[in-house]
Formats: C-alpha cells, sequence, structure tokens
C-alpha cells in the first residue's frame, strides 16, 4: 500500500482547514466514522462541522483547571451549542497528566506519564495529544473498542496532526496501533 502524508512546513491554526480536508477525506476511503479532536475553544469542531455532518466527533478538551483553577476552558454556550449538533465533548483529566503532573509541579522530577508524552513528543505535539485524546476518548467509552479512529491534534490552537489509530485503554496503553500519519508539521517550531 502506498499513502501520501502530508507535511506542513510550520505547525500551528494556520494548517487546520488542510489537516480537516485531508483527514475526512482518508475517513471516506477507508469507511472511518469516528473522529476525535483535541479543541478548547470549538474552532476546528465547527470547522469540521462545516464540511461534514457523516463523522461522529468526539471533542477533547483541556480539564478543568488546566489555564485557571477551578474554570474550563471550553465555554458553556460553546459546549451547548456543538453538542445540539450532535457532538459528544469529554472534559477530563489528560491522560499523560494526572497525579504525575500533582509529584513533578509539588517535588520536581518527571514522572511516567510524563515521561511518555515527552518522549511521544519526538514525532511532535500533535502526535503527542492525538494518541492521548484517542486513549481518553476510549476510556470514556466515546469511541469503538478494536476500530480504527481518526484523532486529530495540534500545537496549541487548531489541528495540524492527523493519525488513523486503534486506540487501547488506558490500561492497554502500550497495545494502542497508530496505523497512519495522515499529515503533521516538519518541525516543531
Amino acid at each position: 500500500m502506498n499513502q501520501e502524508v502530508k507535511y506542513w512546513d510550520k505547525p500551528g491554526k494556520v494548517n487546520t482547514g488542510a489537516t480537516i480536508r485531508i483527514a475526512l477525506q482518508r475517513a471516506e476511503e477507508l469507511g472511518i466514522t469516528h473522529l476525535v479532536v483535541a479543541s478548547c475553544t470549538g474552532f476546528t469542531v465547527k470547522e469540521i462541522l462545516r464540511k461534514t455532518k457523516k463523522m461522529k466527533i468526539v471533542m477533547i478538551s483541556h480539564q478543568a483547571g488546566f489555564s485557571i483553577a477551578g474554570k474550563c476552558d471550553l465555554q458553556k454556550k460553546v459546549a451547548d451549542s456543538l453538542i445540539q449538533q450532535g457532538v459528544a465533548i469529554y472534559t477530563g483529566t489528560h491522560f499523560f497528566g494526572g497525579i504525575g503532573r500533582a509529584v513533578r509541579l509539588k517535588f520536581g522530577g518527571l514522572e511516567i506519564d510524563e515521561l511518555v508524552a515527552n518522549t511521544l513528543r519526538i514525532f511532535g505535539q500533535g502526535v503527542k495529544v492525538a494518541i492521548e485524546i484517542a486513549v481518553m476518548a476510549l476510556d470514556a467509552g466515546l469511541v469503538p473498542y478494536g476500530k480504527e479512529i481518526i484523532s486529530m491534534g495540534g500545537h496549541g490552537q487548531g489541528a495540524d496532526t492527523a493519525i488513523v489509530c486503534v486506540p487501547k485503554h488506558g490500561k492497554e496503553f502500550f497495545s494502542f496501533e497508530v496505523r497512519e500519519i495522515i499529515c503533521k508539521p516538519r518541525g516543531s517550531r
């Protein structure tokens, strides 16, 4: 099988439209029905909804308190609007940022979950995010077990990375399968 991978010159929001377009094209080619997307504002999900109504979209937002203690980054009215359009939204502790992050912030050092996250960043921030949110979506019961999905992440805002994967539950993390990289930035800066 030959499959083209698209590499962006720079990471970031500027790649969102093209990332969505080629991810949706690949989903159609493979018969994939579930799309997991990292978004804290709803911007990327709104862009996806402009292009398709066929996909089952799962949006993963930052956990409450990520930016400001006690606050969610995702505005309630945006969340309500997306839910009305059929989007499933998950807001919870990041798979790679639970108790290990608390230990690092309190005592310093690097914990196992953050070591794994930093290792995945070798392939790019968006790849790390796409893998992490796929696990979170599966653990929340929002995507089917054992099926290919497309997962999209990025660098801060928007989406610049898309992968085809078969996620596994957190307890089975080392059986996770990245089947294809659809697109990603060539560099991280």
